[in-house]
């Protein structure tokens, strides 16, 4: 940082070099002053992301915890099917209708792809396979077309700052 502030004609004079060197010098040094600078902040925004994630999750399974207890005893008793009765015939694999019977928030822990798929099932459908009704079902997809939106902005917003990230670099 100090080599930067000092003004060229003294460096120059004092490593008896050019101004045109020490110009180079200089700037070489500013960007990778920069690059430092943009790789602590991306770390920090990373570590603030994954703390959010566990104060997130910690929550959810608080909270998942006494539904998925209630949800288990109204499969069983109130209507009189299993957790594994999935006569209805979806698109959706098996894998997929569990985490989407087990999970608290099982719109968190299916990939996007797994997400479009139950989008695009048949709400009835849907309904049949995990033996809900059909408004819960509805909600499930709601929930899934939010977090396949904020998927997308993410991937979009990460574009935008690469594109950005790469239009600095290109500065001179």
């Amino acid at each position: 940082k100090v080599l930067i502030d000092v003004p060229r004609s003294d460096l120059a004079e004092e490593l008896a070099q050019s101004e045109t060197k020490i110009q180079v010098l200089q700037d070489t040094l500013q960007q990778v002053l920069d690059r430092r600078e943009e790789e602590r902040q991306s770390r920090q925004l990373l570590e603030l992301y994954l703390e959010a994630l566990k104060t997130e999750n910690s929550i959810l399974s608080k909270v998942a915890e006494p539904e998925a207890a209630a949800r288990k005893e109204m499969d069983v008793v109130d209507t009189g099917t299993s957790s594994t009765d999935t006569s209805a015939t979806t698109a959706l694999s098996d894998q997929v209708l569990a985490a989407l019977k087990e999970k608290p928030a099982p719109e968190l822990c299916l990939d996007s792809q797994d997400l479009e798929l139950v989008l695009k099932e048949d709400t009835a459908a849907l309904a049949s396979a995990l033996g809900w009704d059909k408004q819960k079902a509805g909600a499930l997809q709601g929930a899934c077309d939010q977090e396949l939106s904020k998927r997308l902005k993410q991937v979009q917003t990460l574009h935008s700052l690469r594109s950005t990230s790469k239009g600095k670099k290109t500065l001179p």
